[in-house]
């Protein structure tokens, strides 16, 4: 996983001037992630009408990204230190930028697929990157007031991506429909490829006397690929044993994973963390979360374009009051909320995001197909408010008891399993919204509605095993 930067030599700061465009390269790069996300989720169906493909096909779009690079992010943090952090910065933003043109031209579904996989690969590989070199390019007094344009910036980038994905299809620019989605990134991988060369430190801290745990990652990789696979290609096939077969060799797998971490002399994961039950319950929640998260985004967009008949503008617009909740709630929870309530502060989002899918599934029950986009706000801005109280102290209180040593591996570890939580949730619920639909989609939606609402009510109910204060 990532490495603390405290255990290698620490690179001097820069001019102020050069680390502030520093900031602004790894910005960039963060923003093309989290919209290149929530853009493609609303596109899934202008997509599956231009490609074809059944339903696996929009999970796999989405699957194929997150599970890419959940599985980066296992092995990024070493690789930087070996590979020197800014030549690994520049490797992934060309990667993803390359990777987004492939993706904006692709054929045919599966070489979208294809080319959403390197996308995930060469995201996971620039993203850690960015956030260590930020680190060490501001001087100790001047990082945190550099750090706090983070919050704002991904609050805005979450109102502004479910607008932008359907003013973009909307627009249908030289007849590239959806396809305009990926292109976007390409001018901005080049401006922020091209500005990282000239402002990336050459040297910030690497610690030359990292290694790569070969079998490790090997093995959590085969582990991923045995759970995802049959979870998506499944439904489509009929079920057959051999998806059933693969499914409990996954299961193997990341036992056998576990056990080779603790004989490993450089394991990916610090076992000792594993001796933590706030860290190993954090891990559950973190589970659950973005399971829950990751498989409304998608059904929520499924029922509005498939079901209702809404265009993706439409779509967008609807979701606004979803994206204001997530993005004001964060601000919230990150200024104010989380320092005063500590603990509780995770435990008021997941209660309200639960009132939240619970209004919403009551208002597509109660309207049906003749449901408003006003009528929706109210469910939606609870829903988005709730998930966005969590955002930054979960994984703060999930690292509560966490030594220094281990802080950088266990939030390598926790952005990981955020990752593959994502994908698995696509998988998962996106199969049992597929499986239920017919006729009308409703019925599906309103049941995947409330399996999300039952996953946050489980971690709720874990969040009391997490250490009570945080680990800033």
């Amino acid at each position: 996983m990532t490495t603390e930067l405290s255990s290698s030599p620490r690179a001097e700061p820069l001019p102020l001037v050069q680390a502030w465009l520093v900031l602004a390269v790894v910005v960039i790069a963060d923003l093309m992630d989290l919209i290149d996300t929530s853009v493609a989720a609303l596109a899934g169906p202008s997509i599956r009408a231009d490609l074809g493909g059944g339903p696996m096909t929009l999970q796999w779009v989405l699957s194929a990204y997150t599970a890419a690079f959940a599985l980066g992010l296992v092995t990024s943090g070493r690789l930087g230190d070996l590979l020197g952090r800014r030549r690994l910065f520049l490797i992934g933003m060309t990667g993803f930028t390359l990777a987004s043109l492939a993706c904006g031209l692709a054929p045919s579904a599966g070489s979208l697929i294809e080319a959403r996989v390197f996308q995930g690969l060469f995201g996971a590989a620039m993203i850690p990157q960015g956030i260590a070199l930020v680190k060490v390019v501001f001087p100790p007094e001047q990082l945190r007031k550099a750090l706090m344009p983070f919050g704002p910036i991904m609050g805005l980038a979450t109102v502004a991506g479910p607008i932008l994905a359907g003013w973009l299809l909307h627009l249908n620019l030289f007849g590239s429909e959806w396809r305009s989605i990926f292109l976007i990134n390409v001018p901005f991988g080049i401006l922020a490829g091209l500005l990282g060369l000239r402002v990336l430190p050459r040297h910030s801290g690497e610690d030359r006397g990292a290694r790569l745990d070969l079998r490790g990652v090997g093995l959590l990789t085969a582990a991923s690929a045995l759970l995802i696979v049959p979870l998506i290609q499944g439904r489509d096939l009929g079920w057959p044993v051999w998806t059933y077969v693969l499914m409990a060799a996954g299961v193997v797998a990341f036992g056998l994973f576990a056990r080779s971490e603790r004989r490993s002399s450089h394991p990916v994961i610090a076992p000792s963390l594993f001796s933590k039950r706030g860290f190993v319950f954090g891990l559950l929640i973190t589970g659950g979360f973005y399971a829950s998260l990751s498989g409304f985004v998608l059904v929520v967009n499924l029922l509005l374009q498939s079901g209702l008949g809404w265009t993706p503008l439409q779509s967008g617009f609807a979701l606004l009051p979803w994206a204001a909740g997530t993005a004001i709630a964060t601000l919230l929870s990150g200024a104010v909320l989380a320092a005063k309530l500590g603990r509780a502060s995770l435990h008021l989002g997941l209660s309200i995001a639960v009132a939240g899918l619970l209004a919403l599934w009551w208002s597509i029950a109660h309207w049906g197909a003749a449901i408003t986009s006003w009528q929706l706000a109210p469910a939606l801005f609870l829903t988005g408010a709730g998930s966005g109280l969590l955002f930054i102290p979960l994984f703060d209180f999930i690292l509560g008891d966490a030594t220094p040593e281990e802080v950088g591996s266990g939030s390598g570890m926790l952005n990981a399993a955020q990752q593959f939580a994502g994908a698995i949730g696509v998988a998962a619920l996106g199969t049992v919204f597929f499986a239920r639909g017919g006729p009308s989609w409703i019925p599906a939606a309103e049941l995947v509605f409330g399996l999300c609402a039952g996953l946050y009510l489980v971690a709720l109910a874990l969040v009391r095993f997490l250490p009570k204060h945080s680990a800033l």
